[in-house]
């Protein structure tokens, strides 16, 4: 049985505080139904005490005025915490949103260490300040810390985007108010606790669970400015609107409905044992999920039969249990949401090859089935329309031209992986594929490079020296000729 943990304070500017108001978040086991934790739901007081001690912390404060290696030496702190807590952190996520414990430790804790370490990569390297030679004389273009940054975060990969966020914000100088979801907040008072044991000056953390309404109210903050926002397509825009009153920048990452293509000369064993463990990853809630599964007519068949009975065997379950590979969805909203468009997929002529409802022998619990429709139209709302679940679409096409075409063909444009016997033709496949990341013959995402979307999948880039410059203000200054 999972012990109850409560939390009775608030982490406002590094210090465990008193909250302002009287309510609280119950955190709910997906896998049990039953109460495991809860948190303090910050109010709007809270949230301006929080950028209150943010904008002193940035505006008087040492820590944007210390140097880089200052910084990288806290922040190197926070991510060898990270690594000795990770069975914690991982056990503490898979408790609140159902992740298999196996991949909470792989892809949630781990890989926010990894983005820890990518980014302090990054950040050696930057150039924060150049001299060039402009049309009109010489002139000196600077980096500077963009300020307080409001980091807003969703449910399924808590800890991944927080470091996503964190990393690149701390180390070029800003302070952060950290937003977790009330799905999901444990995990980041574990964070809170390793930051405050790091030594980060006060003032430059704070971490306020809080719901939609403080949230908006945090977004909109005057005192903010930037926020960083991973999540639904609809707040995106939302958050984007509130935002735009203070002319506040933002960067957002968003939804998906990725295509894997298999091309016809693919090796059809390695593109399901790649494809697989990339469309069900997470129990499919996944922004940069494969759910959209494209196979050529002439292989449709054995395709369809061997992607059936891989996912077929995913191995449903106690997400705390190691063996577990498909976990149930972090609420009872998120399973009916599955329910329905598996309905829907059915009402609109798909066929179910495997899955379709609740797992035999698991009444309790918010679980799905692993799901694939088969015979999908990329017309089908199921192909068009993220599910954020464990369903998934296979989509037959004529020749690649088409293929490429319903890649394509949607509002998103996240992420995708194209499978084929000659890489470099793959490689120009991917040229032709409007989004983000793109990959040939794997999927992984490379903290060194880029991480974005194209269309409704987002604005602006994470990771990488573009995600850094996305935490930095660009500044000239003329010089006298000569200089």
């Amino acid at each position: 049985m999972t012990e109850l943990v409560e939390h009775g304070h608030l982490f406002i500017g590094g210090e465990w505080t008193d909250p302002l108001g009287t309510d609280t978040i119950r955190v709910v086991s997906p896998h049990t139904e039953q109460v495991i934790g809860s948190v303090p739901h910050a109010c709007e007081a809270d949230v301006d005490r929080a950028v209150a001690a943010a904008r002193k912390a940035f505006d008087e404060g040492p820590w944007p005025r210390l140097s880089l290696d200052e910084r990288i030496a806290v922040v190197t702190r926070i991510k060898d915490a990270i690594t000795v807590r990770h069975e914690e952190i991982a056990r503490s996520i898979s408790s609140q949103n159902g992740s298999p414990y196996s991949w909470s430790v792989l892809a949630q804790a781990l890989g926010a260490m990894m983005v820890y370490d990518a980014a302090i990569t990054v950040a050696r390297d930057y150039p924060y300040e150049e001299r060039r030679q402009g049309a009109l004389g010489p002139i000196l273009v600077r980096r500077e810390p963009v300020g307080v940054v409001a980091a807003v975060i969703p449910w399924n990969v808590p800890q991944f985007v927080a470091a996503a966020k964190l990393a690149p914000a701390l180390l070029t100088g800003s302070s952060v108010i950290l937003k977790p979801s009330p799905e999901a907040p444990l995990d980041s008072f574990i964070l809170a606790d390793i930051a405050r044991e790091a030594g980060l000056p006060e003032g430059v953390l704070s971490v306020l669970p809080a719901d939609r309404e403080v949230s908006e109210y945090l977004v909109g903050h005057p005192g903010i400015d930037k926020v960083a926002f991973t999540g639904s397509v609809a707040a995106g825009r939302r958050v984007m609107e509130v935002a735009a009153r203070n002319l506040t920048r933002v960067t957002l990452e968003l939804g998906g409905k990725s295509a894997a293509v298999i091309l016809p000369d693919a090796d059809l064993e390695a593109a399901v044992a790649g494809i697989v463990p990339a469309a069900w990853m997470n129990n499919g809630q996944a922004c940069v999920a494969q759910t959209r599964i494209l196979a050529p007519r002439s292989r449709y068949g054995e395709i369809a039969e061997a992607l059936a009975a891989a996912a077929g065997a995913l191995v449903v379950g106690d997400p705390l249990d190691p063996a577990t590979q498909l976990g149930p969805l972090v609420a009872r909203r998120q399973q009916q949401r599955s329910l329905d468009y598996i309905r829907i997929g059915q009402e609109e002529g798909a066929k179910i090859l495997t899955g379709g409802g609740r797992p035999a022998g698991l009444d309790r619990g918010w679980y799905v089935e692993p799901t694939l429709f088969g015979d999908v139209d990329n017309a089908m709302r199921i192909a068009r329309e993220e599910i954020f679940g464990p369903v998934v679409c296979l989509i037959p096409y004529g020749n690649e031209a088409e293929a490429s075409r319903i890649a394509n063909d949607s509002e998103f444009g996240l992420s995708g992986s194209v499978w084929t016997a000659d890489v470099e033709h793959g490689v120009d496949f991917a040229r032709g594929v409007r989004t983000g990341t793109f990959n040939v013959n794997t999927f992984s995402l490379d903290m060194l490079g880029p991480f974005g979307g194209y269309k409704n999948s987002g604005v602006g880039r994470e990771f990488g020296p573009e995600g850094l410059s996305e935490y930095l203000e660009h500044k000239m200054i003329h010089l006298p000729a000569g200089s």
